[in-house]
């Protein structure tokens, strides 16, 4: 890539990391490519917001991402845990890295109530899915960065 193109920014799991709530990775050849060119920086905003690996589910409940960032909706695990605050600091986390790497793009893990471009849970744990975008999704939108799922 060349120097003044940014690089875009990825969900770990898509680069191979075994970040996920399950302790799995999810892994993209193509995005793993793109990180090995040095195209892409993968990022976790689950883990940078202190979370562990594994964890357990959580699914943004009351709402999306947008509702979170305003304080309508939280991000809670499915014993009724609220993981709110780690969801916000990982977001910022990696919105900083974003503001520091000039970032325009970024290809997201669909559904994760992080990650979330055009799906994610609706927040009953019971695998039934909503239109909407997830924390960092949503945080990554406000920078003006356009974000897409993985599978677009």
């Amino acid at each position: 890539m060349p120097d003044d193109v940014p690089p875009l920014l990825v969900s770990a799991c898509l680069a191979g990391k075994p970040c996920r709530y399950d302790g799995r990775a999810k892994p993209d050849a193509a995005i793993i490519a793109l990180v090995e060119q040095g195209d892409a920086v993968p990022v976790c905003a689950e883990v940078m917001g202190g979370l562990p690996t594994p964890r357990p589910p959580a699914e943004i409940t009351g709402g999306s991402g947008r509702d979170v960032l305003e304080g309508t909706a939280r991000v809670l695990t499915a014993a009724g845990a609220d993981v709110t605050a780690e969801f916000l600091a990982g977001a910022q986390e990696v919105a900083r890295i974003a503001r520091e790497l000039g970032a325009r793009e970024a290809i997201l893990q669909d559904r994760s109530p992080s990650c979330g471009c055009t799906q994610i849970y609706d927040g009953t744990h019971t695998g039934q899915r909503i239109a909407g975008e997830g924390v960092l999704a949503a945080t990554l939108e406000d920078l003006g960065i356009e974000v897409r799922p993985a599978d677009d």
